[in-house]
């Protein structure tokens, strides 16, 4: 009986044990050796990731989509979007992802007192608060990341774009001041991936965001934006060369941190040749012989010829240094490119005398915007998608490329800065003369794409030289902003210029002005949704989407009668 005794107490003491070594093992278990401890997170860990998705973000607008509205590009296959602005609910959870990250990053630098940290995660949540309201209007932005904290910011309530850009304008003026003590204070080496740990090149980051925003309210808000814009200039802190410049470098080692459409990642290579010159952008540079025409598209493969002496109003096979290739009317892109690199020269003929359609038969052709068939233009002997267009232009070499050279996201620009100066300067504030910041700006553009020495030739062309009025102020900066062509829409939304037209094609006659909110806003945060939409105003464009659409404006352009 003693023995049976002491054999349960072992067994329970066994027991107690067991379960307590499971207890032990479960909380080993359920730690995720992946995952980032709160408590412990080192900020330079996170800031990368934030500045990086933010870059890419940004690039791929203005490379994509916008665009296609800014008239830089136009596509010739999966065109409607680009072309046509046929846009349905657009979803902003990828931006709002990356605010999550960056107030983590905010949180916790500042319980480390790391003032640089602490100023790069205000300049990045101003910087993506910033596309958001300028894509989309109103939105969650006083309750927005805050769903950890509470159920009821679960669905967030919408900031009028007001309360957004004074919020974003007084982030900024904090993170200008924290990078002004220079203290950087925590930073590890390697993790800053656009200015390398540099307060100082921050400041002029952050300043140069000041004078964009305070520039994009100037018509709803000219006191605030004078002062502003008067102070950041009387400082001298902001960007005026392009090797200040924001930009993030792509690594080029998979798809996803490559530049967009890189060949190398495309066996078809299709989103590449997809890809061409709005005939707009391409007249601007045309006209004025502009140097960065040929940095950033190629010349057509096969130029159109009249020959008046042709039995046919088309040659049927094109001509490779004259000599007619028979039976051959079109190449691949590959064995075109390869040709071409060797010095060959193609043609195709046509008698103008027969020919009854129009032709283009410049060396650099574009399409024009809002075709309803763009790949059958300039008489493309393949339309489709599975050969690319031998009589349009394409896009430079460097585009096929993965990384290096020209590119990179920008998200901030010099040459943008000085623009921004000149029409302030053109309002009569006190920045200087408007003359001197339009010559900067333009010096600024043709450096970044490394013409900067032929600027005192384009500089004096009679469509180039400054004129005294904000139509040649904007068409210099609408051309500099190639790649990041959202500021150049959100220029034209504020002041009609340049005056781009919808082609004809588009749902409506004029240019969109707005994101729609995307389905998962309207169907699981109605009742925000539905505020935040009955606040656009609604215009003779609107169409069947009523105030939910495109061509509905959003507060910042109320009432100003532009662009439109």
């Amino acid at each position: 009986m003693n023995m049976l005794k002491k054999i349960s107490k072992s067994v329970l003491v066994l027991a107690v044990m067991l379960v307590a070594s499971c207890s032990d093992r479960l909380s080993e278990i359920n730690e995720n050796p992946n995952g980032i401890d709160p408590a412990t997170a080192n900020p330079n860990l996170m800031m990368p990731e934030v500045m990086n998705n933010a870059a890419r973000g940004y690039l791929e607008l203005g490379y994509g989509d916008v665009a296609g509205v800014a008239q830089h590009i136009q596509h010739d296959g999966w065109f409607s979007g680009i072309n046509h602005y046929d846009w349905g609910p657009q979803d902003w959870s990828g931006w709002y992802n990356m605010l999550r990250n960056n107030e983590f990053l905010y949180k916790r630098s500042v319980e480390l007192n790391y003032k640089f940290h602490q100023g790069v995660a205000l300049t990045m949540r101003s910087f993506i608060f910033g596309v958001i309201t300028d894509l989309w209007g109103d939105a969650p932005y006083t309750s927005a990341v805050k769903g950890d904290q509470s159920n009821e910011f679960l669905k967030p309530g919408f900031d009028s774009q007001e309360v957004i850009y004074k919020g974003i304008i007084a982030d900024l003026k904090a993170a200008s001041a924290l990078f002004a003590t220079k203290d950087a204070t925590g930073y590890t080496a390697g993790y800053d991936i656009f200015y390398a740990g540099n307060p100082t090149s921050w400041q002029k980051f952050a300043n140069t965001l000041l004078l964009r925003y305070y520039m994009r309210v100037s018509e709803k808000m000219p006191a605030e934006a004078k002062a502003g814009i008067e102070a950041i200039y009387a400082s001298g802190v902001y960007m005026k060369t392009p090797a200040e410049d924001a930009v993030m470098n792509y690594i080029g080692a998979t798809a996803g941190n490559s530049w967009p459409g890189a060949v190398a990642f495309d066996q078809e290579q299709s989103n590449f040749r997809r890809k061409k010159p709005a005939q707009t952008l391409l007249n601007s540079l045309m006209t004025n012989s502009d140097p960065r025409l040929k940095v950033w598209f190629a010349p057509v493969y096969v130029r159109w010829v009249a020959d008046p002496t042709l039995a046919t109003p088309v040659d049927e096979f094109i001509r490779k240094d004259g000599v007619i290739m028979q039976g051959t009317r079109y190449l691949t892109d590959v064995v075109f490119n390869a040709e071409v690199k060797k010095g060959v020269k193609f043609t195709r003929h046509y008698n103008p005398k027969l020919y009854t359609g129009t032709l283009d038969t410049n060396e650099y052709v574009g399409v024009p915007p809002g075709l309803r068939q763009p790949d059958y233009y300039n008489n493309n002997p393949t339309p489709g998608q599975t050969v690319q267009n031998q009589h349009v232009s394409q896009l430079a070499d460097a585009y096929r490329g993965s990384s290096g050279g020209l590119l990179k996201a920008r998200l901030a620009s010099s040459a943008e800065t000085a623009f921004i100066l000149a029409e302030a300067a053109q309002k009569g504030w006190a920045v200087g003369t408007a003359a001197t910041h339009y010559n900067a700006g333009v010096k600024n553009s043709l450096e970044t794409w490394g013409v900067g020495s032929q600027y005192d030739a384009y500089i004096a062309k009679p469509g180039v030289a400054y004129n005294n009025t904000l139509e040649r102020i904007m068409e210099q900066k609408w051309i500099a902003s190639w790649t990041a062509a959202t500021e150049a829409w959100f220029d034209y939304r504020r002041t009609g210029l340049p005056a781009l037209k919808a082609g004809q094609a588009s749902a409506e006659p004029v240019l969109p002005v707005r994101f729609n909110y995307g389905d998962n806003e309207v169907n699981f945060n109605r009742t925000n949704a539905d505020d935040a939409i009955n606040k656009l105003e609604t215009t003779k464009h609107s169409g069947l989407r009523g105030k939910n659409s495109q061509w509905s404006k959003p507060w910042v352009i109320q009432g100003t009668g532009k662009p439109w």
